[in-house]
């Protein structure tokens, strides 16, 4: 059993324990509180020296591994732009494991994140939640397929309408191209509950794409639709809801601007990355923005879009956003449980609960602080730092 001690543990479950520890095993927590309550036993122990016990960071959606930092066409599977419609493309066949990325990400407190295609396609693929750290992406998957990618806006005009003179060439095209995949999907499902004359289930023509969409449909499988302007946020909240999708915003840039029909939405956007703005439909991308949906009553996450900003600078960010007026509470959240919520995964990372993966950094302080250093880091039990 391994113990970490002596420190300010934060389980982002609402429990702060100003000297408190934790114990895992074979990659589990196993039991965490004040130090002085810590059962008797021998254990390996971690002096935390008193600083802070957090959770690894989650960031709910990267390209890590599948845009690979430092290559260029070699490592670049982010995006399948020979047809905008690709719901069966799967994440994990795309990743490389050893993208110098990832010991970066680690080093920047990141232990999870989810992974997926660009935003080519009107439909890019199946997302898959990843830990940071493994040799081969089968050892590091938390959970995959366990999202769908969806598009809007100029990437997928300008990737089929600008360079291939295909559609999508409008944001029509790129909505109409989606309600037609859901409504194929839907008659694909039915056809294939009919029966024959002697009871049996009839053959339908297998369909890779249209069986990688039947748990959207379902509402087994959550979508994440990149989305940066008002209009295409609001695009995206209405035909989600005319399909009963289970969905969130990814980027949400102007989300500003329609902030009560987020609200109404019911959603948890995922908002980000903050830096240059690269295109007209960023032109009002801040720091401020997650503060602002924040204060009006919804949670958040906070994405790098890695490699747009390098991962292992999310905390950073979430501090830059702090800076800007949001609550410093709501920023933590915003890179581990909401992060993990919104990916599907918060059973199993994203806080520290007895029973959750032993993903946990140490720091020497407030992980926001400029200053602060990162002294220890374990992934599923494994002190990798």
């Amino acid at each position: 059993m391994q113990r970490i001690t002596n420190g300010r543990l934060v389980t982002m479950e609402g429990q702060v324990f100003e000297n408190g520890f934790i114990d895992f095993e074979d990659g589990k927590i196993l039991a965490l509180g004040n130090a002085s309550d810590a059962p008797a036993g021998t254990c390996d122990t971690f002096d935390a020296q008193g600083g802070w016990i957090m959770p690894g960071f989650v960031d709910a959606h990267a390209h890590i591994g599948i845009s690979e930092e430092s290559a260029r066409w070699e490592g670049e599977d982010c995006n399948e732009i020979t047809d905008p419609i690709t719901p069966q493309m799967r994440t994990i066949d795309g990743v490389y494991p050893h993208d110098i990325a990832f010991r970066k990400a680690i080093n920047g407190g990141v232990t999870s994140a989810l992974v997926g295609p660009g935003s080519a396609n009107v439909i890019g693929g199946q997302m898959a939640a990843l830990k940071m750290y493994g040799d081969r992406v089968d050892g590091m998957i938390i959970k995959a397929p366990c999202v769908m990618k969806m598009a809007m806006g100029e990437n997928p005009k300008n990737c089929y309408g600008q360079h291939q003179s295909r559609t999508p060439q409008t944001r029509m095209a790129t909505a109409a191209l989606m309600r037609e995949a859901f409504i194929k999907t839907r008659e694909y499902m039915a056809k294939k509950e009919q029966l024959d004359d002697k009871g049996n289930p009839k053959e339908v023509p297998f369909d890779a794409k249209l069986e990688a969409l039947i748990p959207v449909m379902k509402r087994e499988m959550m979508v994440h639709v990149h989305v940066h302007r008002s209009d295409d946020i609001l695009t995206a909240i209405r035909i989600m809801t005319e399909f009963g999708l289970w969905y969130t915003t990814v980027h949400t840039t102007d989300g500003k601007a329609v902030v009560p029909y987020l609200q109404e939405a019911g959603i948890m956007p995922i908002t980000g990355p903050f830096g240059t703005s690269s295109k007209p439909e960023t032109d009002h991308l801040g720091f401020d923005t997650p503060g602002v949906l924040n204060k009006a009553g919804m949670e958040v996450c906070i994405t790098m879009d890695h490699p747009v900003n390098p991962l292992q600078y999310l905390s950073s960010h979430a501090a830059l956003a702090v800076r800007e007026g949001m609550d410093e509470d709501a920023a933590l959240r915003a890179i581990t449980i909401n992060a993990a919520k919104v990916s599907c995964i918060d059973d199993r990372v994203g806080s520290l609960k007895v029973g959750k993966d032993a993903d946990i950094c140490v720091y020497s302080g407030h992980p926001f602080e400029f200053r602060t250093q990162l002294n220890a880091v374990w992934v599923s039990g494994q002190k990798v730092r």
